[in-house]
């Protein structure tokens, strides 16, 4: 006994950790040519400084996807920024003398990363969304007793071809690289799995497993489990076997368990040692201690205790609760500040997401990174995994179509290993609207990849978006998946499910409606924007040419392939057989730019439910209102300031989950109105189009909206009432005056008053290194929101920080989001600052070029 609690105390102390160093490589070189060199600090994304210019990657395609046969040009198809070419990174690094083994972990770099060291080469990857490891023990220095110890100098190249993606992919090593440092006999990370095997009355059983690497005999083990205070709640103490393979199991009783209402994290830790002799110690009469336990190598891993289940009976059931999912797709890169990951830009994502009800994001269409992981299981957010866009069949020219015969597997493993301990992910995707879906070579493919992922993870299903229901359905390419995904046109999903075995399925991509913040059109209609498309029978050449590259916020504009929300909510609420939906998408990103693909300048995307600068869209509050289930939601559109449309038909919506509201203008009724829920047919259907122009449609089930009203200057009130006729909420919003003032605040969502009036917010405060996002807004002297104003701003940044970038949220800004100006868009903008680690106040200055209007914000250290 004393021999198993030495053991223990031993390897979980403090000392032991010691044995491993773990180190962020941050410092680096960069170049385009590997001849001028700069410093750069990564994650680093070396083409978001731009300039803007749609001679990049300039692409003469036909977009399948979208239904087209005829090539046209598409200039901001992939952002329109200068990511094509090579770059070249170069940095060095201290392996200090006690080592035995080093690897470094590339979280991801774009793309086709080679890495040399001392100029040989280690290693790399071909898939620049994935992570990977290089063992770079063979090419360093070692002492005659095997330790490593000098500086070694690591280089990576990477190379990005033209029409090699169908968004902005980024450029540059764009995620963290991280050093590890252990003896010879250490832990293999990948191999690590804690899952939660049962939950019962009796509490959880969880399972831990791994692989020891270069294990000698008489080595020791220990497992160990602490709940989210340090606690332990599980301890075992194990001899080493031959062949380093472990696996263990552990009963917690009275689990906390991991949900998106509460995220609770355990902790994992493995140690292992070996027996030291009298030559390790020095031992013998006089000469030091007495022979024991050497620890080696020791580390902990975060999980959460939760499982997973879908059926035809009950859904999808998180810890054995059913639950629709209500998640909305990603793409990875954070708006102005590119592709370059950043922690607190991925809080600020996720926190937003979550204050509107949503509990999922698919990461689409491609590998997460581990930070954005951590971050979903730190705040409470499931994810589905999603690996690729294509497979054998190109949807881009030099796409990931070229690597898959050799690379699928090999990056499906890295995937499943790099990432199966976060309790976030929920469930693995292994590709979007693949074209091979048709045929049983693609059946085949599918089948052999999703039992690769089962073999490495036994406990999440596994699906992928399906785009041609007919051909998928046909091919046995659906029937085959753990969770068939659908892909829009909702219209099908009762027919689709009539050919599904497993009785469920998933609303894998829905919506993609368009809109641009602040931006109203008249009259309002449904449409689907087909005029702007080549490719539809309805397209109108002056249409586009007379276009303003927006759309409107009254979240009537979809795409000939998609719908509105509302036909989604219908689908969900009346159809036991969905699993739930993720929308397209949760925030605009850098390229495809449809409806306004043929368009210049568009260069970023429509379809966010918060635009590029983070700022919530009108349509977040209708998704608010269906999806947050704790507030009240009551959203007012559009803005009342109309200068010259006196009198005209100006239609008022409203976005709450209240059953009924009275709008007033100017103190006069416009009416009390109800939602209609006896509207249960689509509105989006191709074969009943005469939903989109009737008086009374799904919109109607959804939204209360008022179509008759005439414009007149001065205020809008809605009052909202419960089910039992109480008045529970009342917004206004009022006619803005002459712009006087610049409002900043840092708040999440920087909403007005019940009033409609912006306030100043005060000083703020700041952490080391913290990324920060301040909202610009300009009012009238009483507060109100200027929603013409464009003036071009400047940003000064003093003290304690630096300006990293600004965006507007406007998809046909050129300016570049790196130099230290903005134009407001429809009154509004972000600026991003980053503090140093240093100390004092940081002061961020914003003026208006155009009026001379400017405001100070001070920032204070915590």
């Amino acid at each position: 006994m004393k021999t198993r609690l030495l053991l223990l105390s031993l390897l979980v102390s403090a000392n032991c950790m010691a044995q491993r160093t773990e180190t962020y490589i941050s410092d680096w070189e960069f170049s385009r040519d590997s001849m001028a060199w700069e410093q750069v600090t990564v994650p680093h994304d070396w083409a978001i400084s731009g300039p803007f210019d749609k001679k990049w990657d300039l692409q003469n395609v036909a977009i399948t996807q979208n239904g087209e046969t005829e090539a046209t040009e598409k200039s901001g198809r992939s952002g329109s920024l200068p990511w094509i070419g090579e770059g070249f990174y170069r940095t060095v690094v201290d392996i200090p003398d006690g080592y035995e083994h080093a690897e470094l972990l590339f979280d991801g770099a774009m793309s086709e990363p080679l890495v040399r060291v001392n100029g040989k080469v280690a290693g790399g990857w071909k898939y620049g969304y994935n992570a990977f490891r290089v063992d770079i023990t063979p090419y360093i220095g070692t002492t005659k007793e095997g330790k490593t110890g000098e500086k070694a100098t690591v280089e990576v190249h990477l190379n990005n071809l033209e029409e090699s993606s169908r968004w902005y992919p980024g450029a540059g090593i764009y995620r963290p690289v991280r050093l590890i440092m252990t003896q010879k006999a250490r832990i293999d990370d990948w191999s690590v799995f804690v899952k939660t095997v049962s939950i019962d009355s009796h509490g959880a059983l969880v399972n831990v497993s791994f692989c020891a690497k270069d294990v000698e005999e008489g080595m020791k083990v220990a497992v160990y489990l602490k709940d989210p205070k340090g606690n332990f709640v599980g301890r075992k103490n194990l001899d080493m076997p031959a062949d380093g393979r472990v696996s263990t199991d552990f009963r917690v009783n009275d689990p906390l368990l991991w949900s998106p209402e509460s995220p609770t994290l355990y902790r994992a830790g493995i140690s292992i040692a070996t027996m030291e002799t009298q030559e390790d110690t020095g031992a013998g009469p006089g000469r030091g201690r007495m022979p024991g336990l050497r620890p080696l190598d020791n580390k902990e891993w975060k999980f959460g205790i939760r499982t997973i289940d879908v059926s035809k009976e009950h859904g999808f059931q998180l810890n054995g609760m059913t639950r629709k999912l209500k998640g909305v797709c990603l793409h990875h890169d954070l708006g102005p500040l590119g592709a370059a990951v950043d922690r607190d830009a991925l809080v600020r994502q996720i926190r937003i997401l979550k204050d509107m009800g949503c509990d999922a994001i698919r990461t689409a269409h491609n590998m997460p990174s581990t930070w954005q992981m951590e971050v979903c299981d730190s705040l409470g957010m499931m994810v589905m995994a999603e690996s690729f866009d294509m497979w054998i069949y190109p949807k881009c020219k030099n796409g990931y179509a070229r690597f898959f015969n050799e690379w699928a597997e090999k990056d499906i493993t890295n995937l499943v290993l790099n990432h199966r301990n976060h309790p976030s992910i929920v469930m693995w995707s292994i590709g979007n609207e693949i074209p091979e879906q048709w045929s049983d070579e693609g059946r085949q493919i599918s089948q052999r990849l999703q039992d690769l992922i089962h073999r490495l993870d036994d406990t999440r299903p596994v699906t992928q978006g399906m785009d041609r229901a007919e051909d998928a359905l046909g091919s046995g390419f659906a029937q085959v998946m753990d969770v068939p995904g659908f892909n829009y046109r909702v219209y099908k999903y009762d027919k689709n499910i009539s050919q599904l075995p497993v009785g469920f399925l998933l609303g894998s991509e829905t919506a993609s409606t368009v809109s641009s913040r602040g931006v109203y059109k008249f009259p309002v209609v449904i449409t689907d924007n087909s005029q702007f498309a080549s490719y539809s029978p309805n397209y109108n050449p002056a249409a586009l040419k007379d276009a303003d590259g927006q759309c409107s916020s009254y979240d009537t504009e979809f795409c000939a392939w998609s719908n509105l929300p509302d036909d989604d909510f219908l689908m969900m609420d009346e159809r036991p057989y969905t699993i739930g939906q993720f929308v397209w998408t949760g925030f605009d990103y850098l390229g495809e730019p449809t409806p306004y693909d043929e368009y210049w300048p568009s260069r970023s995307s429509y379809f966010g439910i918060c635009d590029l600068a983070g700022l919530p869209k009108d349509r977040y509050y209708l998704y608010r209102s269906q999806w947050n289930d704790s507030e009240h939601t009551l959203h007012l559109l559009p803005h009342w300031t109309w200068t010259g449309r006196e009198g005209k038909v100006t239609p008022v919506y409203v976005y709450t989950d209240l059953p009924e509201a009275e709008l007033f203008v100017n103190g006069k009724s416009q009416g009390r109105i109800s939602k209609d829920i006896s509207q249960k047919e689509l509105v989006c259907d191709p074969q009943h189009p005469e939903q989109q122009t009737a008086e009374r449609n799904v919109l109607d089930r959804y939204r209360l909206r008022w179509n008759n009203v005439r414009y007149e200057p001065g205020e809008i009130r809605v009052v909202a009432y419960d089910s039992k006729g109480n008045k529970a909420l009342e917004r206004s919003l009022s006619t803005a005056g002459k712009a006087e003032r610049l409002v900043m605040s840092t708040s999440l969502l920087p909403t007005p008053s019940a009033e409609g009036k912006y306030q100043d917010e005060g000083d703020a405060v700041y952490r080391h290194g913290e990324t920060i996002f301040i909202t610009v807004t300009m009012t009238d002297g009483d507060g109100n929101l200027v929603p013409n104003a464009q003036d071009n701003l400047r940003f000064e940044v003093s003290g304690a920080g630096s300006y990293v970038a600004a965006c507007n949220g406007d998809a046909t800004s050129l300016q570049p989001f790196t130099q230290p100006e903005m134009r407001l868009f429809n009154g509004q903008a972000v600026v991003v600052i980053r503090a140093a680690n240093g100390e004092g106040d940081i002061r961020v200055r914003v003026t208006s070029t155009v009026s001379g209007i400017s405001k100070e914000m001070i920032f204070r250290k915590k």
